[in-house]
């Protein structure tokens, strides 16, 4: 049968501990010249380079524009010195959002100015291609602002979308249509901006219902089986998932939480109870901008690249 668990999550006893992580001060070492812009998307790979999909001081604009980027979108860092390694995607994407890795270390990509869904090789080659440019829609072969991509280990994948049809769908490796869920509203399976996407280490689907200000758990065909909810959680934006067994979400700030505790990122368990909190609104390092999506590297480091501060920031355990 299924069930509803809501997590009322903020505790005062979580709320006093000191975090078990730290922010890695001056990281990353970005040349002068390099302009990350708005970081919506973050993804790391098994060889620990830090991908980050970034708009180049692009804004958002209603209608978008209809020109590319005209500077490098995908900038690939590597994670313990901070250096950037390569960059890609000149004149290419019109606005970027999501960025994902798969075990294949393949980079998928969602573009919501394009309402396009790529499949890149680390270098940037296209491989696969979903939607139609420029064209939005409902149907089997269209998105409307597409937000995320989660990939399963033989290669088949679920895609957010997103801003206006509030579903995900299921497909096959090839991008062979499957099947979708979801719906406009705030019932169980019903969507208000599913935002965020990843798969834990029970192969549940994770969605960030993100203003309806909670997390939806799914089994692999899409049927409901939890959400969690609370000021700990706030408005989440991206979600990440370790195999040993943990949930990251990133909180992108929502008014309906006190201001002290709004705009963080936690860490939780399976079971959706809180670990561990990161970070906390505002400027400096450490806190967070909009923080727009979240990752998590091999060796445990956390990244949380956000919108408003147009930057990415690591952190790690303490010691």
């Amino acid at each position: 049968m299924l069930r509803l668990a809501l997590f009322f999550l903020l505790t005062q006893a979580a709320l006093a501990q000191t975090s078990r992580h730290e922010v890695v001060p001056d990281w990353p070492r970005l040349p002068e010249k390099h302009v990350l812009g708005l970081c919506a998307g973050v993804g790391v790979d098994a060889q620990n380079r830090v991908f980050v999909f970034h708009r180049s001081g692009r804004k958002w604009s209603n209608p978008f524009p209809k020109e590319p980027i005209a500077g490098p979108t995908v900038s690939i860092i590597d994670a313990d010195s901070g250096r950037l390694l390569a960059c890609w995607g000149e004149k290419r994407f019109i606005m970027p959002h999501g960025l994902s890795l798969d075990p294949e270390g393949n980079v998928w990509l969602t573009d919501v100015g394009l309402h396009q869904v790529f499949k890149c090789t680390p270098e940037g080659r296209v491989l696969l291609t979903l939607g139609e440019a420029g064209v939005p829609g409902a149907d089997k072969t269209h998105f409307n602002l597409p937000t995320d991509v989660a990939v399963l280990r033989d290669g088949s994948f679920y895609v957010s979308d997103g801003y206006k049809n509030t579903r995900v769908i299921k497909f096959s490796a090839e991008g062979r249509f499957e099947f979708e869920w979801g719906a406009k509203g705030a019932g169980n399976a019903e969507f208000n901006l599913p935002h965020g996407l990843a798969l834990d280490a029970r192969g549940r689907v994770i969605v960030c219902d993100r203003e309806n200000e909670r997390v939806q758990l799914f089994d692999a065909r899409g049927g409901f089986l939890e959400a969690w909810k609370g000021p700990q959680l706030g408005k989440p934006y991206g979600v990440a998932a370790t195999p040993d067994g943990r949930v990251f979400v990133i909180d992108g700030g929502s008014p309906t939480v006190r201001a002290e505790l709004r705009g963080k990122a936690v860490e939780l368990d399976l079971g959706g109870r809180v670990i561990d909190t990161l970070g906390s609104s505002g400027k400096g390092p450490g806190q967070f901008q909009l923080g727009h999506d979240i990752a998590v590297g091999p060796d445990g480091s956390v990244y949380v690249a956000e919108g408003t501060g147009a930057r990415v920031q690591k952190f790690v355990r303490r010691p």
